[in-house]
């Protein structure tokens, strides 16, 4: 996929644009959960989440070896689509991102802001990335994928940052949607040549690759139906089921309700917000507690972009 000078030279790159995102053990959560409880906040980065850094290789990388590329289209729920407008404006080049009907009105508000063409198209993420690859032939644009070994290398410059700057983690807990955040930090725990656990996460209402794991093969479902729309996969990318099989210790599956109180607990701890995606490791460390009890692990919280009266709602428990 990549070796570790290619990640030092991706994280070079990303760094012009987004600052290195800080590590936090709360004593809080330490409490709480009887373990020593580390905080990636990539709810800190320039979007409000991870995807940010591999947006912006991507288009890098893009437009260095074709450089006559005339636009880009891609589909989203949000984070990746905030990172391709994000790195398009700034290289100057058109970019229609295709999401699901009655996707999240703030993320969409901070796509169009970015200069995005926003087209809502399908009842979810899968429907609008078949509608996606459609208007990339039509307009002669570049079909961007959901998963890209250029999209890894730069959301793994968030593991190389975590993994060198607190020792001797024996886990992390991080949320799995198409699967480039948990890949990247596989990869990057490998290089570096760490024995850390990496536990995936996933929502109870989208287990995809949770089933495709435990029966060793892509398994789809029918309906991704959680409100934590980073999480709501139906069909798993082989790629990325390949790595997560011979990389990831386990899978989790958490529910809504357990995302939505994980939520309620980032607020209450460390007074950070978390989108339903961005609070799944925790929710998972949460269920987990037992198992890590005197441990030293790390949760990503993978971004904060929740539509305010949704979160509202969260954190009044309903």
């Amino acid at each position: 996929m990549f070796d570790l000078p290619a990640l030092r030279e991706a994280s070079r790159l990303v760094r012009a644009e987004v600052p290195a995102t800080p590590q936090y053990a709360w004593p809080r959560l330490a409490e709480r959960l009887g373990c020593e409880v580390w905080v990636k906040h990539e709810n800190h980065a320039p979007t409000g989440a991870f995807k940010v850094r591999g947006g912006l290789l991507y288009v890098q990388s893009l437009l260095a070896r074709a450089p006559q590329t005339r636009g880009l289209v891609t589909a989203t729920r949000g984070n990746h689509g905030q990172s391709m407008a994000l790195a398009a404006r700034n290289a100057g080049v058109p970019i229609i991102i295709v999401v699901p009907e009655g996707n999240s009105r703030e993320k969409n508000a901070a796509m169009r802001a970015l200069g995005a063409e926003l087209v809502e198209h399908g009842a979810d993420f899968d429907l609008a990335r078949a509608e996606a690859a459609r208007l990339a032939q039509v307009h002669g644009y570049e079909s961007v994928p959901p998963f890209h070994p250029d999209l890894i290398r730069g959301v793994a410059t968030y593991a190389l940052e975590l993994l060198e700057a607190v020792a001797r983690l024996d886990a992390v807990y991080v949320p799995i949607g198409m699967g480039s955040g948990i890949c990247g930090l596989i990869r990057t725990r490998d290089l570096l040549g760490l024995d850390t656990e990496i536990i995936g996460v996933v929502s109870s209402e989208a287990d995809a690759y949770a089933r495709s794991v435990e029966q060793g093969r892509i398994v789809t479902t029918e309906t991704a139906n959680t409100f934590a729309d980073g999480m709501a996969c139906r069909m798993p990318v082989a790629e990325a089921f390949d790595i997560i099989l011979q990389g990831a210790a386990r899978i989790v599956r958490v529910t809504d309700a357990e995302i939505a109180q994980a939520m309620r607990i980032y607020h209450e701890d460390t007074h950070n917000t978390a989108e339903g995606a961005g609070a799944a490791g925790l929710a998972a460390l949460c269920q987990e507690r037992e198992r890590q009890r005197g441990k030293k692990v790390a949760v990503v919280l993978s971004g904060a972009n929740i539509d305010r009266q949704g979160y509202a709602r969260v954190l009044a428990g309903d």
